[in-house]
C-alpha cells in the first residue's frame, strides 16, 4: 500500500515510516519542514510537503494514498485547546477525501479519563470531558462510510529520542532538585515502547482496521512512585510525596497529568491483531542513560 502518514516526522511517526517500509509499503510522509522533509528521503520515504494547518495538502496527501495514518498532534499545552481543533479538522478534512473509498483510516488518540476508577479496555468509549476530539471527529467521518478507527497511545510512549512526558518529569527534577510524586504514588500510568506501537499501526491497518479502538499499551499500569524511584536515583536527587497542594506548585500545568490513575488492558487489541510487544517495559527502558544524556 502507498500509504500517507502525518506527524511522519515525529517520535512515533518515524517509527511507524520505518515499520511500514520495511515491511514493503510505499511511504509519503507530511513534513514542514526541510530538515523534516531530508530525514523522511533518509528512510526512504517520499515527501509531501504541508501542514495540519494547511488543509488543502491533507486532501492532496489523502488522494494520492491508499490508506493513512494521521500521528500528528502538537503537544504545546499553551495552546491545547487550538491544537486540538487543528486535529479535528484535520479528521475531517482527510475524511472527506476518503469518503465513498474502501481506504482505511487510522487516527491518534489517547487513554486520559477513558474509565476512572478501573481498567480501562477498548470497550470504553473516549471521554467526552477531555478537550482532544480525535475519536469523535473519526467516528464522525465512520459514520459516512469511512472506514476510520483510532489507536488509542499510552501515555508514556517511550523509547530512546523520547521528549514526552517521562522527559518532562527528568527535566522538572534536575530543575526543583527533588523527584515528586503525590500522595502515596499508587496511580497507574500504562507504558509502550514506540517500536511496539509501530507495529501495532501497521497490523491495525493491514487487517482492515476492523476491531478498535486498538489500545496500544504494554504495561498495563506503572505505578508513578516507580517511575518517580527512577528518576531520583539516576538523578540522584530525594524522592519525595507530595501533598495536592504542594504537588500544584511543583508540577504546574502538569500535575493533572501526574495524578492520573489510568491503567488499561489491550487484551482484545492483542486477540485481535495477534499484537505482542518485544521492547522493553517502560521501568525497564526508563533505567537506560538515553534518559538522562549519560
Amino acid at each position: 500500500m502507498r500509504i500517507f502518514v502525518t506527524g511522519a516526522t515525529g517520535f512515533v511517526g518515524t517509527a511507524i515510516v520505518r515499520e511500514l517500509l520495511t515491511s514493503g509499503h510505499q511511504m509519503l510522509g507530511l513534513a514542514r519542514s526541510e530538515p523534516g522533509a531530508e530525514a523522511l528521503k533518509a528512510m526512504g520515504a517520499a515527501v509531501h510537503r504541508g501542514s495540519l494547518e494547511d488543509l488543502e495538502s491533507l486532501r492532496d496527501g489523502a488522494r494520492k494514498a491508499d490508506a493513512v495514518i494521521h500521528a500528528a498532534f502538537n503537544h504545546d499545552f499553551s495552546r491545547f485547546a487550538q491544537n486540538c481543533a487543528d486535529d479535528k479538522r484535520a479528521i475531517e478534512t482527510i475524511g472527506g477525501v476518503l469518503e465513498g473509498s474502501d481506504r482505511p483510516m487510522l487516527v491518534t488518540s489517547g487513554l486520559a479519563l477513558i474509565a476512572p476508577g478501573r481498567i480501562a479496555t477498548e470497550q470504553d468509549k473516549a471521554s467526552p470531558d477531555f478537550p482532544r476530539a480525535s475519536e469523535t471527529a473519526a467516528a464522525a467521518v465512520a459514520a459516512r462510510g469511512v472506514r476510520a478507527s483510532a489507536v488509542r497511545l499510552a501515555p508514556s510512549t517511550h523509547g530512546e529520542g523520547d521528549h514526552g512526558f517521562v522527559p518532562h518529569l527528568i527535566n522538572l527534577a534536575r530543575e526543583k532538585g527533588v523527584a515528586a510524586y503525590i500522595g502515596d504514588g499508587s496511580n497507574r500510568w500504562p507504558g509502550v515502547h514506540r517500536l511496539d506501537a509501530a507495529r501495532l499501526y501497521r497490523l491495525a491497518l493491514e487487517q482492515g482496521v476492523k476491531n478498535g479502538p486498538y489500545h496500544a499499551v504494554d504495561d498495563e499500569g506503572v505505578p508513578f512512585k516507580a517511575i518517580t524511584e527512577v528518576i531520583g536515583r539516576r538523578l540522584g536527587v530525594p524522592i519525595v510525596s507530595l501533598s495536592p497542594d504542594k504537588a500544584a506548585e511543583h508540577f504546574g500545568w502538569f500535575v493533572r497529568f501526574a495524578g492520573m490513575d489510568i491503567p488499561s488492558s489491550s487484551a482484545r487489541t492483542r486477540a485481535a491483531l495477534g499484537w505482542k510487544p518485544e521492547q522493553p517495559g517502560l521501568i525497564a527502558d526508563l533505567d537506560q542513560p538515553h534518559y538522562f544524556g549519560t
